[in-house]
């Protein structure tokens, strides 16, 4: 189901047939992808489907079993200084010393990366502004609200300019208008030549975002593409999800361009072409099955339904 190959792509960050596992568990399955320089690449999965492995092996907090990952050209394992000189990460837990300023945080991570303190003092108001938090500089992080503390935990990531950005859910619990300063940031990221490396719970920010993802599930990767070439996968079906009583009958519906993609005893969703003229039908069917249908939405052709289409869950699960 894989949409494009991964060597369609030069690569500033290169990952070929990584293997991850913990005795006879295997966390990721032979994952293979390329994202270049200017592009923001989504990594979308349920949770549990290796994303956040993939991110450490990448970040070399983990050692892949197998298979090899280049950063900038250089090897992560091999490598490893070199790669991490090119890497910033924005991880999903907050990397901020709460009792340290603004100022005092960007001048940690800042040597921690080994920019002079020539370079590090220029640097640090100009990303302070970008992340809105110029006026904040000398207060402890703190007294920072948590879409504060998302924006900083960003800054941190980018104040040595990296060529390779991972972004682990950097939007996760953050008001709105911290959210749509951090997508700026994303897109300023690419624009200035970054490869972005973006996992989100957010489907709406990965359609709006990512110029190629990677959907993820067990491990393993199942479908890669442009937004266009991973929709082109639904033959222009429709979401249909419905709220009500669904019992194990109705999984087994029998109707023309009628695929059932979730069943619970509450919900059902379902892939279907012409969805709104087809509800009458799908109702009456539902019923004769022993079920009962009390709300209905349609949704059109989206990365969403394409996303439960291949792993059966919604993003959030």
């Amino acid at each position: 189901m894989i949409a494009a190959c991964y060597t369609d792509y030069p690569g500033m960050l290169e990952i070929e047939e990584l293997r991850k596992s913990y005795g006879d568990f295997t966390a990721v399955h032979s994952v293979s992808l390329r994202a270049g320089g200017g592009e923001v690449f989504g990594l979308l999965g349920p949770n549990g489907a290796g994303k956040t492995t993939t991110i450490h092996c990448i970040g070399g907090l983990l050692t892949p079993t197998s298979g090899h990952i280049r950063v900038n050209g250089h090897d992560v394992v091999r490598e490893g200084a070199k790669a991490r000189a090119s890497l910033g990460v924005a991880p999903q837990e907050i990397a901020l010393y709460e009792e340290l300023s603004a100022k005092e945080n960007l001048e940690f991570w800042g040597v921690a990366q080994g920019l002079a303190s020539s370079d590090l003092r220029a640097r640090i108001p100009e990303v302070l502004e970008q992340v809105g938090l110029l006026d904040r500089a000398k207060d402890p992080v703190k007294n920072f609200s948590g879409g504060m503390k998302r924006r900083m935990n960003f800054a941190c990531g980018i104040v040595h300019r990296p060529k390779v950005l991972l972004l682990d859910e950097p939007t996760a619990g953050v008001d709105p208008q911290s959210r749509v300063r951090i997508l700026e940031l994303v897109r300023a990221q690419a624009r200035e030549g970054a490869c972005v490396l973006y996992t989100t719970h957010y489907m709406e920010e990965a359609e709006a975002l990512c110029d190629r993802l990677a959907i993820v599930d067990h491990g393993r990767l199942i479908a890669q593409g442009t937004l266009g070439e991973l929709r082109a996968m639904l033959a222009e079906k429709d979401l249909v999800r419905l709220a009500g009583s669904f019992p194990a009958a109705v999984a087994a519906l029998r109707l023309a361009d009628i695929e059932v993609l979730q069943h619970a005893e509450d919900a059902l969703s379902l892939s279907v072409t012409q969805a709104a003229m087809r509800l009458p039908e799908i109702f009456g069917a539902i019923a004769a099955a022993g079920g009962e249908v009390r709300g209905a939405t349609v949704t059109q052709p989206s990365l969403e339904s394409l996303f439960i289409k291949l792993t059966g869950k919604e993003l959030r699960e």
